[in-house]
């Protein structure tokens, strides 16, 4: 028998996660100059890394033979001090998938399921079948979470709830209240995990204060990012905040060193460069703003977003999509954005807010890719 079917078959019928283009990658396949290439397929930070974060990386270059704080001592003490919750809450992670992961180790198994809604992140069902646990996918509400219908869907199996707010990749935002209201009315031997990775892009006008429902809901739990607002997606840092006991079972499914030292210097420094971050959001509210006045210009259906992409429905010619040909017209001209097919969304593209000229940029390419 080959040595691969000895692998449980949820695991050989995984579709392996596909991240966004890399400019080098693209630079190889149509001949281009990378300096010439812009991404905007992966809602990185068009500004790049906070100033502290980088003064703080270089601090700790010469410690590279050392292993890091497996304990995140520093980084948790930052966190604890911003947050308000003990150290004992907080498990740190490589990226907020690496605490979605933990979630799913902690909680499913073969005869378990998940619940989570359509057009949700690729981990959820990814880090469910690779549990062998059973995924229930509840229809979107106008793309966004109908929290009513994931209340009913959840069954006696159900261990785990994933939902984010803002969701990628369809930008969409459940209000404060309504997403208390659905936890609070979650029995309490299911987790909730909300994934909060675009919440400091939220207007002030709509931000809720999800941390201190901790202290209200035992079964809930809050992972969020360095990877967007922050500028540290190389570095692979995330956190999540919970009880101490669900923390001590993360741990114990967490890798003994999953963040390096760098990531977690860097993290630490980031959390207080308040300006960077303010610089961050006031861009990119500008850029969403351009977007949007351009969609409608050219006729475009968008979906309004909460976080820092934009995603828009490219028009059908005749039966079939027509967003994978734009995505390929804008690759031959050095614009990489990202089609949304896996996610259900055939004829929808989502776009990263870039810098003013790179927004100005995608936009001239994407009126001569529609034109063609």
């Amino acid at each position: 028998m080959d040595l691969c079917e000895q692998s449980p078959s949820y695991i050989r019928a995984i579709a392996p996660y596909q991240p966004g283009k890399p400019i080098s990658e693209l630079a190889r396949e149509m001949s281009l100059k990378e300096k010439r290439i812009i991404k905007l397929a992966s809602n990185e930070n068009p500004l790049g890394v906070s100033p502290k974060a980088k003064a703080a990386i270089k601090k700790q270059l010469a410690e590279l033979s050392r292993y890091p704080d497996g304990s995140a001592f520093v980084l948790k003490g930052a966190l604890a001090k911003r947050y308000g919750v003990p150290q004992e809450c907080i498990v740190v992670g490589n990226g907020s998938n690496d605490l979605l992961e933990m979630a799913a180790a902690v909680f499913l198994a073969p005869g378990t399921s998940a619940v989570y809604s359509q057009h949700a992140f690729a981990v959820y069902p990814l880090a469910t079948q690779a549990r062998g646990a059973r995924s229930i996918v509840v229809p979107a509400k106008r793309y966004g979470h109908d929290l009513a219908g994931m209340l009913a869907a959840i069954a006696p199996d159900t261990r785990l709830v994933f939902i984010a707010n803002p969701n990628n990749p369809t930008g969409t935002f459940v209000p404060g209240g309504e997403l208390e209201d659905f936890i609070a009315r979650t029995p309490r031997e299911v987790a909730v995990i909300v994934d909060e990775a675009y919440t400091e892009y939220l207007p002030r006008e709509v931000r809720y204060d999800s941390v201190g429902w901790l202290a209200k809901y035992p079964n809930f739990i809050l992972t969020r990012t360095f990877s967007k607002v922050y500028g540290l997606a190389g570095l692979r840092v995330g956190f999540g905040l919970m009880q101490p006991e669900v923390a001590d079972l993360f741990n114990r499914v967490r890798q003994p060193f999953n963040v390096n030292s760098l990531a977690l210097a860097a993290a630490a420094a980031a959390l207080e460069d308040k300006a960077f971050v303010a610089r961050s959001t006031k861009m990119n509210r500008a850029g969403m703003m351009r977007l949007e006045r351009a969609f409608k210009k050219l006729g475009l259906e968008y979906l309004p977003s909460f976080a820092n992409f934009v995603t828009f429905e490219v028009p059908r010619h005749g039966e079939g999509p027509r967003a994978g040909a734009v995505y390929e017209k804008l690759l031959r001209r050095g614009v990489i954005v990202r089609p949304v097919a896996g996610y259900g969304m055939p004829d929808y593209l989502r776009v990263t807010v870039g810098r003013p000229k790179e927004n100005d940029r995608f936009l001239e390419a994407l009126e001569a890719a529609l034109e063609d």
